[in-house]
C-alpha cells in the first residue's frame, strides 16, 4: 500500500510537471528563434529587390504624369509634375545630408572604397556639366521673375531646389561615391536607389522638354513650307514680361538642356554602381588604382579626330542655316548630312576593326574579376545602342519600300543606316574587349633568371639567423630590387614568352591613336543631334512609310538613347585610353 502511494507520488512529480516544463522550454526556444529571425539583418537579395521595385515605381509615376502632361489637357499641368519632382529632390537632399553627417560623426576607420567607381576625371566632367545646369537654373529663375504675376510659384521654387540638389549631389559624388556601405544596409539601399531614380526622372523631364521644343520648331517650319495639316500647340504665359530678358532666358534654356540631360543620366549611373556595391566584399587584388601611362607617339589619331570635329561643326552650321530655307536647300542640307555621316561611320568602322585586329595579335589574358562599374558600362553600351538600331532599321525598311523615284537621298539614307548599325557593333566590341583586357600592370611578374642587382651599402650580420629566415629575407630583398630596377627603367620590363619583341610599343601607340580618334568622332556625333541637326525628322521616306505620329514617337525615344550612347562611349573610350 505504501509502495503504491509512492508510485502515485512519483508519477505526480515526474509526469505532468515534467511535460509542462518541457513545453515551456520549447516555447522559450521558439520565442528566441522568432526574436532572432525578426531582429536579424534583412536578407541581401530581398532588400535589393524591394528597393529596386520602389525606385521603378517612382519612375513610372513620374512618366505617367509626363504622358498626361504631353496632351496639354486641363487636368494635369506642369506645376503638378514639378511639384512631384521637387518633393523627390528634397527627400534625396535629406538622405544625403543624413548620410554625410553620420559619416562625419563616426570615429571608425576609413570605410572600404571601390577604386573603380567614379574616377576623378568622370567627377570632374560631371562638375562641369553641373555648372552648366546651375546656369540653366539661373535662367529659369530669371524667367519666373519676369512672369511671376501669372505663373505658378512652383516654377520659381523648382529651380532653387534643383540648384541646391545639384550642389549637394556634386559634393556627395566627390567624397562618398566610392563608399562601400556595410552599416544600415537596408535603409541605405532605399536612399541610394531613391537618388538613382530621382536623377532618371529629371533626365526624362529634360528629354521631354527638349523634344517638345524641337517638335514645336519643326512643326512651325513645316507649316511655313506649306504643310497646312500640321497643328501646333502654343503654351505661353497670359501676361507680359516685366523684364526685357525673358525671351533671352527662354531661348537660352534649350541650348543648355543637352548638358543638363547628360549630367543627370551619368549621375544616375554612378549612383547605381554605389547601390550595387552596398554590402559587397571587395577583392583586394582587383581593387587597385590603375597607374597612369605615358601618351607618346600620338599624332594621327588626334589630327584625324580634330578634322572630324571641325567637319561636324561645319556641317551643323550649314545644316541649321539651309534647313530653314526653301525645299531645295532643305533637301541639299539633308543629303549633305548623310554624305558626311557615311564617311564618318566608315572611318569609325575601319578604326574599330583595326583595334580588334591588334587585340587578336596580342596574348594578354582577359580580366574576369568582379567589377560592377565595368559590368554597368558594358550593359549601358549595349542597351543604349537599341535606340539607334531601331531608328536605323526603320529607315532601311522605309528605303526598301519606297518607290523607284521617290526620294533623292533614298540610297544614301540606306547606306547611312546600315553603316550606323555596323559601326555600333564594331565599336561596342572594341570597347568591351578593351575594358576586359588585363593590363600589363595587373599581370604577375615573370620569373627572372638574370637580374641586375644594385650594390648594397651596408653590412648585415646574419650569422645567428636560421636558414629559413635568411632565405625569406633574401627573397624579399631580391623582389624589392627587381621592383626598383623596373621603376628606373619605366616600360623596359622584359615580358615573358613570345611577348619579347619590338612591336609591343607600336601596338600600344596604334591602340591609343585609334582610341583618341574614336573619342573625337563620338564627341562630333553627339554635338550634331544635341544642337538641332536631326534630319530624321525632315525625312520624307520614313514619314510616308510609318506616318508622322509613329515616326516621331520612334525618334523621340531613339535620339535621347543615341545621345546617351555617344556620351557614354566618350567616357568608356577615355577609360580605354588610360588603360592601354
Amino acid at each position: 500500500m505504501v509502495e503504491h502511494s509512492l508510485d502515485i507520488m512519483c508519477l505526480n512529480k515526474y509526469g505532468p510537471s515534467s511535460s509542462s516544463s518541457s513545453s515551456s522550454d520549447g516555447e522559450k526556444k521558439l520565442f528566441s528563434k522568432l526574436k532572432v529571425s525578426l531582429t536579424k539583418k534583412y536578407p541581401h537579395k530581398n532588400a535589393q529587390t524591394l528597393s529596386a521595385q520602389y525606385g521603378t515605381n517612382l519612375l513610372l509615376i513620374g512618366v505617367s504624369v509626363m504622358l498626361a502632361l504631353a496632351q496639354h489637357g486641363p487636368a494635369v499641368r506642369e506645376e503638378h509634375l514639378l511639384t512631384f519632382i521637387t518633393v523627390l529632390m528634397l527627400v534625396q537632399l535629406a538622405w544625403m545630408i543624413c548620410y554625410m553627417i553620420r559619416r562625419e560623426r563616426e570615429r571608425s576607420p576609413v570605410p572600404e572604397r571601390d577604386a573603380h567607381a567614379g574616377t576623378s576625371w568622370i567627377r570632374g566632367g560631371l562638375t562641369m556639366l553641373a555648372l552648366l545646369s546651375l546656369i540653366m537654373d539661373a535662367f529659369r529663375i530669371g524667367y519666373f521673375v519676369g512672369y511671376h504675376s501669372c505663373i505658378s510659384a512652383v516654377l520659381g521654387v523648382y529651380p532653387i531646389v534643383h540648384a541646391l540638389h545639384t550642389i549637394s549631389q556634386v559634393h556627395f559624388l566627390w567624397f562618398h561615391i566610392k563608399d562601400v556601405i556595410k552599416k544600415y544596409e537596408t535603409f541605405e539601399r532605399f536612399g541610394v536607389i531613391h537618388a538613382v531614380f530621382t536623377n532618371l526622372l529629371l533626365w526624362c523631364n529634360g528629354v521631354m522638354s527638349e523634344a517638345e521644343h524641337f517638335l514645336k520648331n519643326h512643326r512651325r517650319r513645316l507649316t511655313a513650307l506649306g504643310y497646312d495639316n500640321i497643328t501646333t500647340v502654343e503654351v505661353e504665359p497670359h501676361c507680359n514680361c516685366t523684364t526685357s530678358a525673358c525671351s533671352m532666358f527662354s531661348t537660352s534654356l534649350y541650348y543648355l538642356y543637352p548638358f543638363n540631360i547628360e549630367y543627370h543620366i551619368f549621375v544616375s549611373a554612378m549612383l547605381f554602381v554605389m547601390w550595387k556595391n552596398i554590402g559587397r566584399t571587395l577583392d583586394r587584388h582587383c581593387n587597385r588604382k590603375r597607374p597612369s601611362t605615358r601618351s607618346s607617339g600620338l599624332l594621327i589619331g588626334p589630327l584625324a579626330g580634330l578634322l572630324a570635329l571641325a567637319s561636324s561643326v561645319t556641317v551643323l552650321v550649314v545644316y541649321l542655316i539651309h534647313v530653314e530655307k526653301s525645299e531645295q536647300t532643305r533637301e541639299a542640307a539633308i543629303s549633305m548630312f548623310y554624305c558626311y555621316g557615311v564617311v564618318m561611320l566608315a572611318c569609325m568602322c575601319g578604326a574599330s576593326s583595326a583595334g580588334l585586329l591588334v587585340y587578336r595579335l596580342e596574348d594578354w589574358p582577359m580580366d574576369t574579376g568582379a567589377n560592377p562599374s565595368r559590368t554597368l558600362d558594358t550593359e549601358l553600351l549595349l542597351g543604349s545602342s537599341l535606340g539607334s538600331w531601331l531608328m536605323s532599321w526603320c529607315s532601311v525598311v522605309a528605303a526598301a519600300a519606297a518607290a523607284a523615284g521617290g526620294s533623292s537621298f533614298r540610297w544614301i539614307c540606306l547606306a547611312y543606316s546600315l553603316l550606323l548599325v555596323l559601326e555600333k557593333c564594331m565599336q561596342n566590341l572594341f570597347i568591351v574587349e578593351s575594358l576586359y583586357r588585363r593590363s600589363r600592370e595587373d599581370e604577375p611578374a615573370p620569373p627572372e633568371i638574370f637580374s641586375v642587382m644594385p650594390p648594397y651599402d651596408g653590412i648585415v650580420n646574419r650569422g645567428y639567423e636560421t636558414q629559413d629566415k635568411r632565405c625569406a629575407a633574401l627573397d624579399a630583398e631580391a623582389s624589392e630590387n627587381r621592383q626598383g630596377f623596373g621603376r628606373m627603367n619605366g616600360d623596359a620590363t622584359v615580358p615573358a614568352g613570345n611577348r619579347l619583341n619590338v612591336t609591343t610599343g607600336r601596338k600600344r601607340q596604334i591602340l591609343k591613336n585609334i582610341t583618341i580618334f574614336l573619342f573625337m568622332c563620338n564627341v562630333s556625333l553627339w554635338i550634331l543631334p544635341a544642337f538641332g541637326c536631326r534630319p530624321q525628322y525632315e525625312s520624307v521616306l520614313e514619314t510616308e512609310t510609318f506616318g508622322f505620329s509613329a515616326w516621331t514617337t520612334v525618334l523621340n525615344v531613339a535620339i535621347p538613347m543615341s545621345l546617351f550612347y555617344r556620351m557614354h562611349s566618350v567616357a568608356s573610350l577615355f577609360e580605354v585610353f588610360r588603360k592601354v
